[in-house]
């Protein structure tokens, strides 16, 4: 990939976070059309998030007095840390505002505004409730496992019976069999996954074969 593309993925990723903190403070999501279902996963990361951004408001307010008298390098550096917390802030926007959604044909897993896995439906083999701690992406058997977790963590599993291609924040693209990722209430999502399975003529059976 040319450093010009990676350039421009990373600033539409910023124009999405940005976005999502003006869509967050009207309360509003992005990407849930009427009749959809949206799962949340932003609750896991709530505290550190909010941790985080009030320690950088305490250091921005504090390298404000000690800079005081430097008013160039107070101006460079009081922007820094506004665009800090904002970027902190904008993670958590991402979040709420840009939830998982299960609609009528498919399943779309978000990470914020980093990317989006989109499952057909009639894909998936198997969703189940599995509370696991992330580590490096792993290839088993030629099946890659892509993870889209929140606070370190992923609660559901999704195998499916033919493999989606997921594009990563750089552009790259992977294919996977197996998505793990977090919802704020694991067991109500499997349920409405099974749920719309159902509605679509396939099986709660051979949903929790595991």
């Amino acid at each position: 990939m040319s450093r010009g593309t990676a350039l421009r993925r990373l600033a539409a990723h910023e124009g999405r976070w940005l976005r999502s903190l003006a869509w967050w403070v009207a309360r509003r999501r992005i990407g849930v059309a009427p009749g959809e279902r949206a799962l949340g996963y932003a609750g896991a990361q709530a505290a550190m998030v909010y941790g985080l951004t009030f320690v950088c408001v305490v250091e921005t307010v504090g390298l404000g007095v000690l800079l005081a008298g430097k008013p160039v390098v107070h101006e460079v550096v009081l922007f820094l840390d506004v665009y800090t917390v904002l970027a902190v802030l904008g993670l958590q926007a991402a979040a709420v505002t840009r939830p998982h959604v299960l609609g009528a044909e498919e399943l779309r897993l978000r990470d914020g505004a980093r990317r989006e896995i989109r499952i057909p439906l009639e894909r998936i083999a198997a969703v189940r409730s599995d509370l696991r701690f992330t580590r490096e992406q792993q290839r088993g058997g030629g099946a890659e496992v892509a993870e889209l977790p929140v606070g370190g963590q992923t609660s559901v599993t999704v195998e499916l019976t033919e493999p989606v291609v997921a594009v990563r924040l750089l552009g790259q693209r992977e294919t996977v069999r197996t998505v793990r990722f977090h919802a704020d209430d694991a067991r109500a999502v499997v349920a409405a996954v099974r749920d719309g399975m159902a509605a679509r003529g396939g099986t709660p059976e051979t949903a929790e074969a595991a």
